[in-house]
């Protein structure tokens, strides 16, 4: 007998598509000359300098509103080394496919894309005017991690107990906002989550403000995932449980 069970790690196409497109991005800008790279960087990164009116050197930031609009995207597909790329790919494989078994592939991008936007709106609160450019995928994963965290451990989900099989165990009911502090499992997370971004946020004013880590991003798409997840996840239909009858 076959067994219908997908682990955590089991990605959807529609995660590892996104993974095999920023792995070709990143390939893509390697044979890239310094100018055209400095372009990239300039159209799809997200710098806060952009926003300001004041700031001396407007005219250097192509694309005009457009480009206002679309970095808020845009600059999760970009990433500044191989490890850096690593590491969000595998977070985004273990945190990205529930939800995208979850949601299914459109609601999946569009979550990733708006809790994107709202860790850098969250960045440009905290760095408003400054001329450093942001990339990397990581706040739309922080999003996507809040809102798999929202089932996952649920009896049945898929880091849950009693583990359905399939496609049910993505599909257990979710906790609600509410109710989160009363799972010992998810405030252990949030806990360690939040400890460790605390961290990056520390270093970062110990030096003066100075940090290569976005740690602001990190929170403004981790907190969107946990409110805005009930407006993507899909209505199960009435009486569904997962669960198959003999």
């Amino acid at each position: 007998m076959q067994r219908d069970n997908e682990p955590i790690v089991n990605a959807p196409p529609v995660v590892g598509w996104t993974i095999a497109a920023l792995v070709a991005i990143h390939i893509a800008r390697q044979f890239l000359g310094p100018d055209d790279e400095s372009q990239i960087i300039l159209l799809f990164a997200f710098i806060p300098a952009r926003y300001d009116p004041s700031f001396a050197f407007q005219s250097a930031f192509p694309g005009g509103i457009a480009g206002d609009i679309w970095t808020f995207v845009t600059y999760s597909a970009l990433h500044g080394d191989a490890m850096h790329l690593v590491v969000n790919s595998v977070w985004l494989l273990a945190f990205g496919s529930a939800v995208a078994w979850r949601f299914g592939g459109a609601r999946f991008l569009a979550f990733a894309a708006v809790t994107s936007a709202c860790g850098a709106a969250m960045h440009l609160l905290f760095h408003y005017g400054e001329p450093v450019p942001m990339i990397g995928a990581s706040g739309a994963i922080s999003g996507l991690t809040a809102a798999a965290i929202r089932f996952i451990f649920e009896a049945g989900g898929p880091l849950g107990a009693f583990r359905r099989r399939g496609r049910g165990a993505f599909a257990v009911p979710a906790v609600p906002l509410i109710d989160l502090v009363r799972s010992q499992q998810i405030m252990v997370f949030v806990a360690i989550w939040f400890g460790i971004n605390l961290v990056y946020a520390i270093g970062a004013w110990s030096s003066g403000g100075e940090s290569s880590i976005a740690w602001e991003a990190h929170i403004g798409g981790f907190i969107a995932g946990l409110v805005l997840f009930p407006l993507f996840d899909p209505k199960l239909p009435v009486g569904f449980n997962g669960l198959r009858s003999a």
